[in-house]
């Protein structure tokens, strides 16, 4: 049995068959015996279409309003997903960034994760439940909410997997992992089946937008193991591991 974090980028929870087939999957991995924390995104171009609706308002918005603004596209996804795993018989609980404990500094759109404190998520696994929380966000000393910039559900992911001591953190996308180019241009492209830490920051520095750059370092870090897969298909994908870690030894390889 393991404690394992999934997280769902937008493209995996772009409408409700989207939701429900990512809750299935989900379900799924608590029935092998391992508790689960997922964090997703925003559903699909939610946050796009928050941004422009943003901008026909008010050309130069104020940076607090719009971080509340673009904290309500998770809170939609998570909600939604907790109703699709209680549909299909399992129990969930959501929690917004504030309530995962997820503190931040003060910089609103490009926040930094101060500490993660997410006693209401361990609370909810101790119960049994899938613990459901809302990437991209967290609450800064003021009390207000907070957002983490470009790839901060990556970012907020691999955070929460370091605060409840998680054995992997699954990245879930719409690519069987992490290619020697992307394979949506460059059909020949081949999967790499495991990778260092290193290698997949040189990756992100040079332009790969399979995982943020702050999301690796936070993760190499802590010696977080990643799995980057597709949430639309049950290939292998690829591991980030730390040096030394064996691929065997990660939980729900498959």
């Amino acid at each position: 049995m393991a404690l394992i974090v999934q997280k769902y980028g937008g493209s995996s929870v772009a409408d409700t068959e989207s939701i429900k087939r990512v809750a299935r999957r989900i379900i799924d991995t608590k029935r092998k015996g391992h508790d689960v924390a997922v964090v997703v995104s925003a559903m699909g171009d939610t946050t796009d279409d928050l941004i422009d609706q943003a901008l026909d308002i008010d050309s130069n918005p104020p940076d607090r309003e719009m971080d509340m603004l673009m904290t309500a596209g998770e809170r939609i996804s998570m909600s939604l997903l907790a109703m699709a795993i209680h549909a299909a018989g399992a129990h969930a609980q959501s929690f917004t960034g504030q309530q995962a404990g997820f503190l931040t500094d003060a910089r609103y759109g490009a926040a930094h994760i101060r500490a993660v404190k997410p006693q209401r998520v361990k609370d909810a696994l101790a119960q049994g439940d899938v613990a459901i929380v809302a990437g991209f966000q967290g609450i800064n000393a003021l009390g207000d909410p907070t957002t983490l910039g470009r790839g901060g559900s990556d970012t907020s992911a691999v955070a929460l997997a370091v605060a409840l001591g998680a054995d992997i953190c699954e990245i879930y996308t719409d690519v069987d992992g992490i290619f020697t180019a992307d394979p949506r241009i460059v059909p020949a492209a081949k999967r790499i089946p495991n990778i260092s830490y290193e290698e997949i920051l040189e990756m992100s520095a040079c332009g790969s937008k399979v995982l943020a750059l702050r999301c690796v370092e936070y993760a190499e870090h802590f010696s977080m193991p990643l799995h980057v897969r597709s949430s639309f298909s049950h290939r292998p994908g690829t591991l980030v591991l730390p040096e030394g870690v064996d691929a065997g030894s990660i939980p729900n390889v498959q």
